[in-house]
Order: structure tokens, then sequence, then C-alpha cells
């Protein structure tokens, strides 16, 4: 062996420190260990004062923060982003078929997963084999409408902020600051074809916006580094606050939604990969660390920057196109959370008060699933768009009250099938338009989803020759 091998040989890691370093790894590692810590936190049970133990507390901020962490640079990021990709789309023949494109596909397997949702619930009748003595009907906090999303379209200041103060029994008053994503999107729209309609008056500004983005998202490789860290506390907290004992009742509810949630992650997606064409092993393997950040976050727009990174950098979607698609379908394209739920928990709702539903009511329950989720957009939520499929079919709203249980448990296998969804529309648009990047498609996964400043610069190059040939490179 020459020197030269050797010396290579001898700085070639081991595939033990590979796997170390592998992003993948570590969210499973950190899985299993916040599994394990929650179920000791609630071994320890409370303190003497009725409060959460110190452990459960730990794992509480620690989960909490993370979130925190990553709503904070979701309006930075879909502002600058938006902007930015309207004005890399002047240079791509192709923007309003890749739009429309993009809405087609949203609609179509939304109304695959909504068709499975129906299925599963009429086969398996989960709300006719639910125990009425140990469930509680109750009022929803939160209804969804039509009127909702007409008023979320119209933006109420620059940033989509809201604010809200709330008092407690013991006098205090508790203020808290949120904002509406489908304002926010409005909003970057509208200042981004302003600023094309400007022309080259505009450019300092596009440029401003092009440095700001590049900044954002450094910040946002800063925090996906942490990750692990954070869904340790979130799934360690969703261990202590619900454990698994809630299911006793709603078994068979849980039952058939992660049914339905698998056949759409197992079989729709594959069978719609590989019509197109494409290696399944390498959209999951692409895909996979932001479905596992969204299963334990269990937020679509906090796994947002993730889900649009790994799209961009592991399944090879121009990122003129995907900081378009993945923004948008991270408020409106949502295959766990307004497409399979509100279909099975509808009709567990008419089984459990005994209300049989005609055919036409199936077919609203369709419709209301593939047109209403951008009713949510500006209050996410299954629970909102529960409410709007149960008032459309003139189900009771009480209903919602019978699944509050139970929620957070599904909402991790809705969330993560809501990323995927997200990410699958995307990278299959790219392909049937010749602007995928196949060669990156079938690379080599490293594990991580973000690269260095190198290789962003790479990608930069490789993004403006796709905008500007309007093909994939060869």
């Amino acid at each position: 062996m020459s020197e030269t091998t050797r010396a290579e040989t001898e700085r070639a890691p081991s595939k033990f420190i590979t796997v170390l370093k592998s992003f993948g790894f570590q969210i499973a590692l950190a899985l299993v260990l916040g599994v394990v810590l929650g179920l000791v936190a609630r071994d320890i049970g409370q303190s003497a004062e009725g409060t959460d133990n110190w452990l459960a507390q730990t794992l509480s901020i620690i989960g909490s923060s993370f979130v925190s962490l990553l709503r904070a640079a979701v309006i930075p990021l879909i502002f600058t982003a938006i902007i930015a990709s309207i004005a890399r789309l002047r240079r791509v023949q192709n923007a309003a078929r890749l739009a429309g494109q993009t809405l087609l596909w949203f609609a179509i397997t939304a109304a695959i997963s909504v068709g499975i949702g129906i299925l599963l619930g009429s086969v398996i009748r989960p709300g006719a084999n639910a125990d009425s003595s140990a469930l509680e009907a109750g009022e929803p906090s939160r209804v969804g409408g039509w009127l909702d999303f007409l008023t979320g379209l119209v933006p109420t200041n620059a940033f989509g902020l809201s604010a809200s103060a709330s008092a407690a029994d013991d006098g205090s008053i508790t203020a808290s600051v949120g904002f509406n994503v489908l304002q926010v999107i409005v909003v970057s729209f509208a200042i981004g074809i302003a600023a094309l309609k400007v022309g080259k008056k505009a450019e300092p500004f596009l440029q401003v916006t092009e440095s700001a983005l590049k900044i954002i998202q450094r910040v946002l490789w800063w925090i996906i580094r942490i990750a692990p860290i954070g869904t340790l506390g979130l799934i360690g907290n969703a261990v202590v606050q619900y454990g698994w004992e809630s299911l006793t009742s709603l078994g068979w509810f849980a039952i058939a939604i992660y049914i339905g949630l698998a056949l759409v992650f197992l079989v729709v997606y594959p069978a719609i990969v590989k019509l197109h064409g494409l290696s399944v092993r390498q959209f999951f393997s692409g895909v996979w660390p932001a479905v596992q950040l969204g299963f334990v976050s269990r937020s679509s727009i906090g796994t947002l920057p993730l889900t649009q990174r790994v799209t961009e950098r592991n399944l090879g979607v121009p990122r003129s196109y995907a900081s378009f698609a993945v923004p948008f379908g991270s408020t409106t394209k949502m295959d766990g959370c307004a497409a399979i739920y509100p279909a099975i928990a509808a009709i567990f709702v008419a089984q459990f008060f005994g209300i049989d539903l005609s055919a036409w009511q199936y077919v609203m329950i369709a419709f209301v699933s593939i047109v209403g989720s951008a009713a949510t957009a500006g209050t996410t939520g299954a629970t909102v768009m529960l409410t709007l499929t149960l008032s459309t079919l003139g189900l009771p709203l009480e209903g919602v009250g019978l699944l509050l249980a139970i929620d957070p448990i599904l909402d991790m296998g809705r969330t993560a099938l809501n990323v995927a969804g997200q990410a699958l529309v995307p990278t299959i648009v790219a392909k049937r338009e010749g602007i995928l990047d196949l060669e990156l498609y079938n690379a080599k996964r490293e594990g991580v989803a973000y690269n260095d400043d190198a290789d962003e610069d790479e990608d930069e190059a490789v993004t403006g020759q796709v905008e500007t040939a309007g093909v994939s490179r060869t």
C-alpha cells in the first residue's frame, strides 16, 4: 500500500463515526431517549405542590423552546423566500404552468387520501366501536369556516401579526403574539410582484432580499443542528403529558387514522414516485429528516425550513421553484390533517351519535377535504379543519371534544405525512416539467440536509443554469 493510499485510509472516517454523525441516526436516538426520559418522568410523578417534577418541566422547556426557535424563523423565511422566488421565476419560461401543476397535484393526492379515509372509516367503523361511557362530548375551542379563509386573505398589517390577551381567575392577564401565515404569504406575493413591475429600480431591494435569505438560511441551519435535542424534549414531554393509555377508549379510531396515514405514506406516495420514473428509496431517504422532525414537532410550519432544504438539496428541486411550492404547501397541502383525519373523524362522529350519512354527505366530505384545507391556513390545526367538515355536513360540533384526548398522539403521524406530501408534490412537478436535478436526486445521502458554504455556492450556480435553460442539468 502506497503512502498516499495509507494516509487517505487513515483520514477516512469509520462507518461507525459516519453513522453517529448522521442526522437521521441522531433524531432516532433522540426519539428513543425521549421516550425513556418521559417514562422516567411519569414514574417520578408530580411534586408535593401538585406540579410537574423537575424532569418533566425540563423536557417541556427544551421541546417548547426548540419549536419557538423554528417558528421565530418562519416569518422572515417565508417573506424573503417568496420574494426571491418570484424574482427568480421571471427567468423561468413556464412559471404559470409550474403553479398550475402544483395546485393540480395538491388536489390529486388530497383526493386519494380522503378516499382512503372514507373507506377506512366505513369499514373499521371506529365510532360504533367506541366506549361511550368513557368519552365526554364538548364544544370545540376553535371553529373553522369559509369566512375564516376569506378574512385571513386580507392582511391586517405588513407582517400578518396578531395579538391577544386573556384574563385568568386570579386576575392576571396573559398576552400572546401570533402570526397568520396566509397573510404573510399574501403580503410577500404582493411585494414580490410589485418589485417585478418596478423593474431595474427594484434591483437593490431584490439583492438585499437575496442576501437576507442567505443569512436566514444560515441561522436556520444552526437551529436544525440542535434538532436532536429539541426532539428529545418534544417526545419526552408528549409521553409525560399523554402517555399511551389515552388510546384505550379511542383505540379503533387511532388504529384507523394510523392505517390511513401508513397507506398514503407507504403505498400511495411510493406509487406516484415510481410512476414518474424516480427511485422510491431515494425519495424516502431524502425526505426522511424532515418527516422525523415533523413527527416530533407536530408543526408543518415549524418544520418548513428543513422541508424546503431537503426538497432542494436532497431531492433536486430547483430553489427558484421550491421556495414557492414548499412554503405554499406548508399552509395548504395537508394530506394528514386536512384529508385522512377529517374524513375518518367525521364518520366517527356520525357513527357515535347514530347518524347515517348519505352518499351526498360522503361527497361533501371529499369536497371539503380537497378544497377546504386553504380555509385553515390562517388558523392552522386539524381541529379547525374538522369543525369545518362537521359544520358543512350538519353533524354535532360537540363530537370534536370526544377526540381531543388523543389528538396530540395522532397529530404526530398527521404532521409527518403532511411534511412528506409537501416535499413530494414539488418533486413530482419538477420531474414532469423537466427541471428536476436527477443527479442530485440520485446522489448518495450524507445524512445532513444542509451543506457548507462551498456547496451552497455551487447550488446557486446550478440553480442559475436551471432558471436560464428551463431544463434539468445534464
